[in-house]
């Protein structure tokens, strides 16, 4: 799928608790080098995140956040993969209440945001509403495949 979007800049996340783990499997996969990595660095007063250049090995930097980030120069990733706590089949996603995934892609309405979710964590039809600050993902993928189909 990555390889049909071929991004300038692929924006990834170092997992937190069970989230999938995307670049551990990026780095399986030959292909990733091609592409040059940022990772987001969250800052918490005030509330806000940008994506720093990444190398790909494991950070040694942690955020304000207590997430492990990278210290590269700020840049803005064409392609994002953002971890999803949990989705609805219309494209929204349920993170950990920060808002901080939120307010990046509405400043960056041009990126392409791909949801990364296990399929057991799709919210049934009406059990989320989103609300007006919510931003849809492009599309999201889960180890089923691409949602929506």
């Amino acid at each position: 799928m990555l390889r049909e979007l071929e991004p300038d800049r692929l924006g990834l996340y170092w997992p937190i608790r069970s989230e999938f783990n995307a670049a551990l499997a990026l780095a399986a996969d030959s292909g990733h080098s091609k592409w040059p990595l940022a990772l987001p660095f969250t800052r918490r007063t005030p509330k806000a995140m940008d994506y720093r250049v990444w190398d790909g090995a494991e950070p040694s930097v942690l955020d304000e956040s207590g997430i492990r980030a990278s210290d590269g120069a700020v840049v803005v990733p064409d392609v994002l993969l953002v971890p999803c706590v949990g989705f609805t089949a219309d494209g929204y996603r349920l993170g950990y209440g920060g808002g901080y995934f939120d307010r990046w892609l509405a400043q960056h309405p041009g990126v392409t945001s791909v949801g990364v979710a296990w399929s057991c964590t799709q919210l049934e039809a009406g059990a989320y509403v989103p609300q007006p600050h919510d931003q849809a993902l492009t599309l999201i993928v889960t180890e089923r495949g691409v949602v929506p189909p």
